[in-house]
């Protein structure tokens, strides 16, 4: 008589359902975080005091660093009082919301004045620069005899170039012109940017002219304004009906309620005593008979090598890509030794000998000491 081997309704279900609930529960988990995110904006471009990747907050404290005198104002009369100090520098960074008339006045404020990106009255802010061409953003190249670009080097520029008007850098991202600086984009001068290259020179250059910069950006949109707008000009959260987040909260809950009580722990198929127990002195000292009695002083040295890089790499705050320069360097300062004999003993030659291999792990042990102790 043949018996059917066949899988059942039942034991395919058994087999399947860890993988259908660990579905649904990444499932519901993207769409929580989705309707979570939905109401947060996204950074404030060339913001002093924005910390996300957009902001430049960490520009803004550096020239205070310096003594430079940051004040952060979103409205053109904000900057028309403070021009009355006199000895400020006015940046227009983040493209400008306001109209024409406004746009004059800015430009009506005396004093040094640096000009970002494609404002929508560029022509009035700076009158003498004309702006013709888009550029890729790359690093780029001086190219200009500027002190503050001969200073910082390479840039990453780019956006709007600029054909005449005055002194031209960066392959015609940045020109000056009297008083007045234009700079085709403002990446560099975010907090994502800030640190590559010589942006954050050429910024502290650009802007710390002056005791003093009035740092414009445009007026605070009102919650909810930055969401993606759906029909009648509701967002994406405000267009979901009132019944779904407790929803999905509540199939996330009962997901992970199920997960708890079908889960299993996991372990070895068969519970199986070991037939013995090797210690790892032992194990060591066989492998250390096995390289001497193959003359195998390479392999050897080459593992007392990579053993003690591994344990001294982390002591010293070095990555685990760390070069043999940098390792050399970091050690040289930690121990006082001489860079030379430490790149030998970690990085040199194999041992011709038995002696040199064993004086090569007594240096390695040295070396691993002044480490500990210093």
């Amino acid at each position: 008589m043949s018996v059917s081997t066949s899988p059942t309704a039942a034991g395919l279900w058994r087999r399947a359902r860890a993988g259908v609930l660990v579905g649904l529960l990444v499932v519901l988990t993207a769409v929580i975080a989705a309707v979570i995110a939905g109401g947060a904006g996204p950074g404030r471009y060339l913001d002093p005091d924005d910390t996300s990747l957009r902001g430049s907050k960490a520009l803004a404290q550096l020239l205070r660093a310096q003594g430079v005198r940051v004040d952060r104002v979103d409205s053109v009369s904000a900057a028309e009082s403070l021009a009355r100090e006199g000895d400020r520098l006015l940046l227009v960074g983040a493209p400008w919301d306001g109209g024409y008339d406004e746009a004059e006045r800015l430009a009506a404020i005396p004093g040094a004045r640096v000009v970002v990106g494609d404002q929508p009255y560029f022509d009035v802010l700076a009158p003498d620069i004309v702006a013709e061409r888009g550029l890729r953003l790359r690093s780029r190249e001086p190219g200009c005899d500027l002190p503050a670009a001969r200073a910082a080097g390479s840039v990453y520029l780019g956006g709007m170039g600029f054909e005449a008007g005055g002194t031209s850098c960066y392959g015609g991202s940045l020109m000056v012109s009297g008083t007045v600086t234009a700079v085709g984009n403002g990446d560099f001068m975010t907090n994502q940017r800030l640190a590559e290259d010589g942006n954050a020179a050429l910024a502290l250059h650009l802007l710390g002219t002056r005791r003093a910069v009035t740092w414009l950006v445009p007026a605070p949109v009102a919650p909810g304004e930055e969401q993606v707008a759906g029909p009648g000009g509701k967002s994406f959260v405000e267009l979901l009906p009132a019944s779904i987040p407790w929803a999905v909260l509540m199939a996330a809950v009962a997901v992970g309620v199920t997960a708890l009580w079908q889960g299993r722990r996991l372990g070895p198929v068969v519970a199986e005593r070991l037939p013995v127990v090797v210690r790892a002195a032992e194990t060591v000292e066989g492998r250390g008979r096995l390289y001497n009695a193959r003359r195998a002083r390479l392999q050897a040295a080459e593992a007392l090598r990579v053993g003690a890089l591994d344990r001294l790499v982390p002591r010293l705050g070095l990555g685990s890509g760390a070069g043999t320069n940098e390792v050399v360097a970091a050690l040289a300062v930690r121990t006082g030794q001489d860079p030379g004999w430490l790149a030998a003993v970690l990085y040199g030659p194999p041992p011709a000998a038995d002696t040199e291999l064993v004086a090569l792990a007594g240096y390695l042990d040295e070396i691993e000491r002044l480490v500990r102790e210093h």
